[in-house]
């Protein structure tokens, strides 16, 4: 990718850098009996520099409902035709599928399989869902043959064992050996030299087979057990090193682990598309719900852009088009016109419903809404025939082009700030070897830990502060839950069909502490659907709490930037008023590490934002935990309304013994250790900097093997970091204009 190739040389040629000054420490000191402080604390950060990766990869997750076009879309972005299996009437992929390139030349997939534990847990739950301890009567047998949790319970068992093993008990089943050959690994790895040959390897592993047709191939024999899977592509422009697509199911896993994993995928992606075909973008409770958890995605994890992506917009009855069309005096005189105005109209409509939608969850100011795509109408079909649409149409190029561009954004991020961080401790080194004599070197540092000091304790007044916003939102949908929770908990208890098909998939519901999700059926939260009027109330003001950009009152990472800033011009009074000789070492370094230590806290808080998003549903669920467990037990004639029965009164004695206010006291009690843990970082992390940083007299450093070659050189990097900047915006924009001169593509003839 010839535009990264500026950065990746700053960062090569930083690299060898550090490592030189590396492997010349540690030789000054090899022989030493005892290394001092100083010298320790450089080697392990130096150490931490050389072997920090390039780049965090950049998952774009690839969310919709089965069918929707998921694989279809990432096998047109990679140009693979049939890569992966698409969907049809009965086939999907079964799992999250992540996709990458990298330096091999093969292609390969690794599948993760769930661990010898793991297994035994589901399969417990399995055995539980198909235990009947009384007859039936033949309405509440045929209800029961309906139900989708014990569908599925059976098509797992029968896959792995054999027919038959749905009607043996957990004991007999541990004892029973599977159909299927298990690796000790648990991981079984796949290679070919060409991608149409790892395709058909790979098929069986990822294909979902029908349930009315239990394979005999000893690769679909271990379909349940299948955790994730990944699959690495040779070096390619189209997929850069650094970017993973992932193929996420719409509904999450009835196994833990695997549903686990499910939302921890979601939320480790920087880009969600929520992919839906052209025919159920407008409406319908999968779509909205796969929204929904987009939204979430961003609130409690790294999620930074949503977009929907429409699929098969080729789809279209030109006659009834025509028939319904409402806008425009313009005739219509072929398919490609009508498919093309359509495909304007939804993007359009969509563009502004989900706008809406975002603006009534996140701040107003939040970057995915200055987002000038937030809908794409895509035609993978088109993309390889061009019947009817040019390639740029079909709207595959321009995918392709945001994810180029998001991983030049970060690599150039990371780039500046690594060679920021690099030149910061090289600065160091080269001042431990100064030897002047400074005076009131002492009562300098003094007077900038007091500073610091008073510092810390206005950053954790401004915290409350910003923490202190969250508390009447919450106060708020705590008493909205209360009153409105039973209708809720009504509503996810009944069917269309009554207790028809729903019996054990209510009981699968309490088996897993409120939770079901299946591949067939819409995801089921008891515990987050009654927290949901918490949510709406704090959804906006948790989002401003967390976001970057400007700083106002409720707006966390500005005011820690705010104190890094503080800091930082503090340093420079103090060595301009008190002439510090060598302050191009010792202020720019101290300069550099608080930029290092503060910088590092975005991540701690980001990683801290998911337990406390989450702590609300996860209170919920622990109090309804016993009442989950005694409505699981419940078996027999009338069983789904017992159960039902048992839920009801369980929520309500809880809500009465104030199971939403422990809910509220638990979020706070989690904001508060969130501040505890960014104060304790600052003071450990700045008090160390500052000893170290204090004159050589205190038996810190000693003399160590020069180093000023190495600090040249990478003050020479350091002074290159603009000049790559300013090439890079050169080159975008000679690129742009030659775009823009070129003839464009040939048009299909007209339909």
């Amino acid at each position: 990718m010839s535009l990264l190739i500026p950065d990746e040389k700053l960062e090569s040629r930083t690299r060898r850098v550090l490592s030189n000054t590396y492997q010349k420490l540690i030789q000054s000191v090899f022989l030493d009996d005892s290394i001092p402080n100083g010298v320790k604390y450089l080697i392990n950060r130096l150490l931490a520099l050389i072997e920090k990766p390039s780049l965090d990869p950049i998952y774009i997750g690839l969310f919709g409902s089965t069918g929707a076009g998921k694989s279809s879309l990432i096998n047109a972005i990679i140009q693979q035709a049939m890569f992966l299996p698409v969907s049809g009437e009965s086939i999907c992929t079964s799992c999250i599928v992540q996709v990458s390139s990298g330096c091999c030349e093969q292609y390969e997939a690794k599948i993760h399989l769930l661990s010898d534990q793991e297994w035994k847990e589901e399969l417990k739950n399995l055995t539980k869902l198909l235990h009947r301890t009384e007859e039936l009567d033949r309405e509440e047998a045929d209800a029961w043959d309906r139900d989708d949790a014990v569908e599925e319970a059976i098509w797992k068992l029968q896959m792995f064992y054999g027919n038959g093993a749905e009607r043996k008990n957990y004991e007999e089943l541990l004892r029973a050996k599977p159909k299927g050959k298990i690796p000790t690994s648990r991981i079984i790895t796949l290679k070919a030299e060409e991608a149409g040959e790892l395709s058909v390897k790979l098929d069986p592993y990822i294909r979902t087979q029908r349930r009315d047709l239990v394979g005999e191939s000893a690769e679909t024999q271990i379909l349940p057990l299948i955790k994730h899977v990944e699959v690495t592509l040779p070096k390619s422009e189209l997929i850069p090193e650094g970017v993973v697509l992932v193929d996420i199911p719409g509904t999450g896993d009835f196994n833990s682990k695997r549903d686990e994993m499910w939302k921890k995928t979601i939320d480790k992606c920087s880009v969600i598309w929520v992919i839906s075909d052209i025919e159920r973008v407008s409406g319908g409770r999968a779509h909205e719900d796969l929204l929904n958890e987009s939204i979430k995605a961003c609130q409690r994890g790294f999620c930074r852009d949503v977009a929907l992506v429409v699929t098969k917009t080729d789809k279209l009855y030109l006659p009834e088009y025509l028939r319904e069309r409402k806008v425009g005096n313009q005739a219509i005189l072929s398919q490609r016109e009508a498919v093309l105005e359509r495909n304007e109209m939804i993007k359009l409509q969509r563009n502004r419903i989900l706008k809406e939608k975002l603006k009534r969850k996140l701040p107003a100011d939040s970057k995915v809404l200055e987002a000038s795509d937030l809908v794409y109408t895509v035609s993978a079909q088109e993309y390889w025939q061009q019947a009817l649409l040019t390639e740029e149409e079909t709207e595959i190029p321009r995918l392709r082009g945001y994810i180029r561009k998001s991983l030049l954004d970060k690599k150039r991020r990371m780039v500046t700030k690594y060679v920021t961080e690099a030149f910061g401790l090289l600065l160091l080194t080269d001042s431990f070897n100064c030897t002047e004599n400074l005076p009131n070197e002492y009562l300098h540092m003094s007077g900038l830990r007091r500073f610091v000091e008073e510092k810390i304790q206005l950053l954790e007044k401004t915290i409350d502060q910003c923490f202190a916003h969250i508390e009447q939102p919450l106060q708020e949908g705590v008493r909205n839950a209360r009153t409105s929770y039973r209708r809720i908990l009504g509503a996810c208890l009944v069917r269309s069909r009554g207790n028809q098909g729903f019996h054990q998939t209510l009981k699968a519901v309490c088996l897993k502490n409120g939770i079901y999700a299946s591949r067939t059926l819409a995801r089921i939260d008891l515990n987050e659907a009654i927290t949901q009027p918490i949510y709406d109330q704090i959804d906006p003001v948790f989002g401003g709490i967390f976001r970057a950009g400007k700083p106002t009152d409720s707006t966390l990472l500005p005011h820690i930037d705010a104190f890094k800033h503080s800091l930082q011009e503090k340093m420079m009074e103090i060595g301009v008023r008190n002439g510090w000789k060598y302050d191009s070492y010792k202020k720019s370094f101290l300069i550099q590490e608080i930029s290092a230590i503060l910088g590092g806290l975005e991540d701690y808080i980001l990683r801290k934002k998911r337990r406390i998003y989450e702590s609300l549903t996860t209170s919920v669920q622990n109090d309804l935990k016993p009442c989950y467990e005694e409505a699981a037990q419940i078996a027999g004639k009338k069983a789904c309304e017992r159960m039902k029965d048992v839920i009801r009164r369980g929520v309500d004695r809880q809500v009465a013994e104030g199971m939403f206010e422990r809910a509220q006291e638990r979020m706070q009690h989690q904001f508060q250790q969130l501040k505890n843990g960014i104060t304790e970082k600052v003071k450990g992390s700045i008090a160390t900097m500052l000893t170290l940083a204090s004159s050589q007299g205190d038996g810190l450093y000693k003399e160590l093997a020069d180093v000023k070659s190495e600090y040249k050189e990478m003050e020479k990097l350091h002074r290159s970091l603009r000049e790559v900047a300013e090439n890079a915006v050169l080159r975008r924009g000679m690129q742009d204009f030659l775009l823009r001169m070129s003839p464009s593509k040939s048009v299909p003839p007209k339909a």
